[in-house]
């Protein structure tokens, strides 16, 4: 097998992790619109207790909007990509599962528009997506328990059919479980996996998070929180009989808002930048990636 065409067959797989985290709107940083500076609650001076609250009917829509640019090198040549993304996504609480809210979850509307150096448009078609919906357990303290639901809702990109699943294990930021004051930190954790037919990637993230403050948006009294985001990826794949191995790391800052009367996860913005290579060694070589990626999910509708 040549090369080059290795090479554009991983760049479609490696855009199509992309395409995942656009659903959730993980990782990215713009400025966000808010505007004044609201009070701290009456209970900040013993801290200030975030939960979610997700009685049973309460509905919430989400818009997410992501850009993802991708630069590969292979012997010498590079080829890009860039990856944009906007969806509509809604959660409707269904009760408690046992001490947990189970939600059942919409995707309203999503569109991918995927460009490539190497091959122009591969824009998957997104038609099987719009209008499925599943369930998923949540915890009051942002975990998401159970999403197994997403695995059915799938999509085909080049040869290779994905699901929604990898990108709603990390929808929502994860609560301090503890009262909190400003200048507070907490940390936390995730791992997910991406799986197709030739290919098994990890992504490790270490999260640590600060109480920076308490702001008003769309007229909620909202904790500010910015979480530092570090992480390594690593994983394994086979194409054209060739065995490849994936290594990198990443980085990133996000910043989002959280209602502390309500509840209710508002806002986050973040960008965050991977350095991974692939190694090759039937082929005898390495061929280094840079993903740069900005994003942001916002409530529209409750």
């Amino acid at each position: 097998m040549k090369i080059e065409l290795f090479a554009r067959k991983h760049l479609l797989w490696a855009v199509s992790l992309g395409a995942a985290l656009i659903l959730a709107g993980c990782a990215a940083k713009t400025t966000p619109p808010v505007t004044e500076r609201a009070a701290a609650p009456a209970v900040a001076a013993a801290g200030t207790v975030l939960e979610y609250k997700m009685p049973a009917s309460r509905t919430l829509t989400y818009q997410s909007a992501a850009e993802e640019s991708q630069v590969m090198e292979v012997q010498g040549q590079p080829m890009s990509t860039s990856t944009n993304g906007t969806s509509t996504f809604t959660f409707k609480a269904k009760g408690l599962k046992d001490k947990n809210y189970l939600l059942g979850v919409t995707i309203d509307d999503i569109a991918v528009t995927l460009t490539s150096s190497a091959q122009g448009d591969m824009s998957p078609n997104m038609a099987s997506v719009k209008g499925k919906s599943f369930d998923m357990v949540l915890s009051p303290l942002g975990s998401e328990v159970d999403v197994s639901g997403a695995e059915a809702i799938t999509y085909d990109l080049a040869t290779e059919t994905r699901n929604l699943s990898s990108g709603f294990k990390t929808f929502f930021p994860d609560l301090p479980g503890k009262p909190v004051k400003v200048g507070d930190t907490w940390p936390s954790s995730s791992a997910t996996e991406e799986k197709t037919s030739s290919m098994k990637i990890h992504i490790d993230l270490q999260n640590v998070n600060t109480l920076e403050g308490f702001e008003t948006v769309d007229g909620k009294n909202c904790a500010r929180i910015s979480t530092l985001v570090t992480g390594t990826i690593s994983g394994t794949g086979n194409q054209g009989g060739m065995d490849m191995t994936f290594a990198g790391t990443t980085k990133g800052k996000d910043v989002w808002y959280f209602a502390v009367k309500e509840g209710i996860f508002i806002k986050t913005t973040a960008e965050s930048t991977a350095d991974m290579s692939v190694d090759v060694s039937a082929a005898g070589i390495t061929i280094p990636i840079t993903q740069t990626t900005k994003s942001e999910v916002k409530l529209v509708g409750k």
